[in-house]
């Protein structure tokens, strides 16, 4: 086994809980003759370890270094069959597979009556939760088993299951499609964020349209649905349009509450659907809405309705602390969400750190330092802008590493870190250039933080007003404007002009569009 694999072996053990922990054990010593089995020790010195230490495992484990590779091999084939035992009866895909399993088997010995019973059975069970390539499996058994003319079944049920097999088809590469598009949107929003202009606009549009397949929606099922809608929530969000972005990630979460049994078997899609009608109520300002939705979700994270796994949960964390984030952004509660919430955050994500993606950790980082800076701990919210700045890896996110960049010059500048200024102003400069993202809002605001310096104090204040000035015509401008989705620098730069905190200037503007509401 090479060393990805092992590390792998050392990760899924390193994964497991006290209880998985436990089945695995009595799974493995249903044997007698496992009892002392040299694959349950190598679990043991594995288990023990903080990190991977292959000379000091070679050490502990009972076996040399010729067979360990095979032994991890065993090891981790065991560990698995034990953790699909254990979550059968809560999974219902791992359920499906195992009655196929059995279907096939019941054909091997020649009991074609009970294989095709088995099998029906699974057909209905996929049918209920609109599996369509589960029943496609066991469809394409069903003509095996036919095909070999052994049933003595009605005269046409060989055309039945071949139209059967069609309209599955059909139906699975429509899903796909579907499906497919979200995904490509999604890689598209992880490598550029939003659009940067007409042209990028224009290649977009183009892209979405040509593969969007042609539907009717009362036709189409529930998959196809939720993709469709997800396909829409991305391209209405790179696009900035969020009031379509909104109807679409509201018509996302009504087919969960329309079809609930769904969420079983789809959990991590539910939770999605929940956090993108959240963070474009979150984008458009409606703070009312937000405050229903995400009670709404809270709730439903504490419902028996469904059992969720660990990739669930991480979702989940991931989702609820984002939007509680935001709504300390939403209500200027900077330092109510420093001294409250980020120790919880910091506290819960610990043991899950190393399972959280890079994109969804600077995200978290980023806006952890937006919460910092609004404070006024600009030393702290450095700190966190730097871990976004540090994943330069290609293909994530670098328009958030450019706002990040600029937050960063203007917190140094807050902090009174002015002689190293002149050289992250020029790393930016690069930077931008380089990933070809030098727009105007940039440039005023590159601008304004090189010549800061050379202000005296007396000038601060018409230096402010006029950059704030400067940059409010683009507040509403279609390519501009995401800037000010990453930084609010218009309330900062009033913070600067009326001598108070930016976390207060943006209370009284939430105060008083919530006065308007009512």
């Amino acid at each position: 086994m090479s060393n990805f694999r092992k590390d792998f072996l050392f990760d899924l053990i390193g994964s497991l809980s006290p209880s998985e922990k436990r089945s695995f054990k009595l799974y493995a010593k249903r044997l007698s003759s496992n009892q002392n089995a040299k694959f349950l020790m190598l679990f043991d010195v594995l288990d023990k370890m903080d990190e991977y230490d292959e000379a000091l495992l070679l050490k502990k484990a009972p076996v040399g270094k010729k067979q360990l590779s095979n032994m991890k091999g065993h090891l981790y084939q065991q560990v698995l069959t034990s953790l699909r035992l254990l979550y059968a009866d809560r999974n219902v895909e791992l359920q499906l597979n195992e009655q196929i399993d059995f279907g096939r088997i019941l054909f091997n010995k020649g009991l074609y009556m009970q294989s095709l019973k088995v099998l029906d059975k699974a057909k209905h069970v996929a049918g209920q939760y609109g599996l369509d390539t589960v029943m496609l499996r066991v469809v394409e058994m069903e003509k095996v088993i036919e095909s070999q003319h052994i049933t003595r079944s009605i005269r046409n049920r060989a055309e039945l299951l071949g139209q059967e097999s069609s309209e599955l088809s059909h139906r699975v590469d429509l899903k796909n499609r579907f499906s497919s598009l979200s995904l490509q949107l999604y890689g598209i929003y992880l490598k550029t964020g939003y659009i940067k202009d007409k042209e990028g606009r224009r290649k977009l549009e183009n892209f979405y349209q040509s593969n969007l397949p042609d539907y009717t929606l009362a036709d189409l099922g529930f998959y196809e649905k939720m993709y469709l809608f997800q396909a829409q929530v991305w391209y209405f969000h790179i696009i900035q349009d969020f009031p379509l972005c909104y109807r679409a990630a509201q018509h996302w979460v009504d087919l969960f509450q329309q079809s609930p049994h769904m969420i079983r078997v789809a959990t991590g899609n539910y939770l999605k659907a929940y956090h993108y009608l959240l963070d474009t109520l979150f984008y458009l300002g409606y703070y009312g809405r937000f405050s229903e939705v995400l009670d709404e979700f809270r709730a439903s994270l504490k419902q028996g309705d469904f059992v969720m796994d660990d990739n669930s949960r991480i979702l989940a964390f991931l989702y609820l602390y984002s939007n509680l984030l935001n709504i300390h952004f939403l209500k200027g509660e900077f330092s109510e969400g420093v001294k409250q919430l980020v120790p919880v955050l910091m506290k819960e994500m610990e043991p899950i750190k190393n399972k959280l993606d890079i994109h969804h950790l600077m995200v978290l980082h980023y806006k952890v330092a937006c919460l910092y800076f609004g404070h006024g701990d600009n030393e702290r919210a450095i700190f966190y802008l730097d871990q976004v700045i540090e994943n330069n890896q290609d293909g994530l996110r670098e328009d958030l590493q450019c706002f990040a960049h600029i937050l960063k010059l203007i917190a140094s500048y807050e902090a009174g870190l002015d002689e190293k200024l002149d050289g992250q102003i020029r790393n930016v400069y690069r930077f931008l250039i380089k990933m070809d993202d030098l727009h105007q809002v940039q440039k005023e605001m590159m601008r304004f933080v090189r010549k800061l310096s050379r202000i005296y104090d007396h000038e601060l204040k018409g230096a402010f007003i006029d950059l704030r000035e400067k940059l409010k015509i683009y507040e509403n401008h279609p390519f501009e404007k995401r800037a000010f989705l990453y930084l609010d620098i218009i309330s900062w730069l009033e913070s600067k002009i009326g001598n108070i905190p930016v976390q207060q200037v943006i209370r009284q503007k939430f105060l008083e569009k919530s006065r308007l509401e009512k």
